[in-house]
């Protein structure tokens, strides 16, 4: 909650962490906390909960609100937490972001809804109605058309940023690069905005970006924070090194559904207990564990802690 009065310190590494299951199905509290522990200790900047990594779609509100809990009690104000609050409902988006704000959430990621395909203005008043009734509380918007099937025109993101003294960014998930820029134009340098595309991590910093929450972070925690070191302090040659060098643990993400494959990757690492998916997902095919493997021989370097001197 520490950080909930100055939004603007909510930068870096946001590490959007899988939410685990055991092999039964049911949400597995001690794996997560181990997991938050995991980002804590490798230096990520933040920690989100919630988000399509988090596979919040296939959980109930209880569900959501009781890892929010633990992840929170893990967190313990030692960096910013900015869980995701949202769905395709406004009764459950408002149960949860009151959850996570009483829980001492520094911000709320709250995703367009989806299935509906809702209109510019009626996004507007979706996040309106959020903003308003959590004014004590940073209200930040998920654009991730690939999976939304809507997109958040940068009119509509000025609109909220301009009426609302507590709606302070964007999540930008989208490959079209040029949006990034068009929503900085419409808003000022002011708004926050974070990349939810690995390989545009690097490249939004240089518009002015606060940072990312990349999926690649479950994985390779230090390099990524690292990554976004390098080039506050303006080593960018580093920097772009390190962008290259993740680009094979990027490929493994999707390799077949995000976050199966990572969630595959912690359990042979011994950091969860079991690769379990909810459906609609499943865990990796033989053929997808194949390329998998591939993948993360060549991005094993990556997946040990990345020191200060590297």
């Amino acid at each position: 909650m520490k950080y909930r009065s100055d939004p603007s310190t909510i930068r870096g590494s946001i590490a959007p962490v899988v939410t685990p299951f055991t092999a039964e199905g049911a949400v597995d509290h001690d794996s997560l906390a181990g997991l938050i522990r995991f980002q804590l200790d490798s230096g990520s900047h933040g920690i989100s909960l919630g988000g399509s990594t988090g596979e919040p779609s296939a959980q109930s509100a209880a569900e959501r609100i009781a890892a929010m809990r633990t992840a929170a009690e893990v967190i313990d104000d030692q960096v910013p937490f900015l869980p995701g609050t949202g769905s395709h409902k406004l009764d459950e988006t408002l149960e949860i972001t009151a959850a996570a704000r009483e829980l001492g959430a520094d911000a709320a990621l709250v995703i367009t809804p989806y299935y509906a395909r809702p209109t510019q203005e009626a996004l507007y008043q979706w996040y309106a109605t959020v903003a308003r009734e959590f004014p004590d509380l940073p209200v930040v918007a998920y654009n991730v058309p690939s999976r939304t099937a809507v997109d958040i025109a940068p009119e509509t993101v000025r609109r909220l940023f301009t009426d609302f003294d507590n709606f302070v960014g964007v999540k930008e998930t989208t490959k079209d690069f040029e949006h990034f820029s068009r929503v900085l134009h419409a808003c000022g340098r002011e708004l926050l905005v974070w990349s939810g595309i690995e390989l545009l991590c690097l490249p939004l910093l240089a518009l002015g970006g606060a940072g990312f929450v990349s999926a690649v972070a479950n994985l390779a925690p230090g390099a990524v924070a690292r990554m976004y070191e390098l080039w506050e302090a303006g080593d960018f040659d580093a920097a772009r090194d390190l962008h290259y060098r993740l680009h094979p643990l990027v490929d493994l993400l999707f390799v077949e559904t995000n976050p199966a494959p990572a969630k595959w990757v912690l359990a042979q690492q011994g950091r969860i207990a079991s690769p379990h998916v909810r459906p609609p997902l499943t865990t990796p095919t033989e053929t997808g564990l194949t390329k998998i493997r591939a993948l993360l021989i060549e991005g094993r370097d990556l997946t040990a802690p990345i020191g200060a001197d590297k």
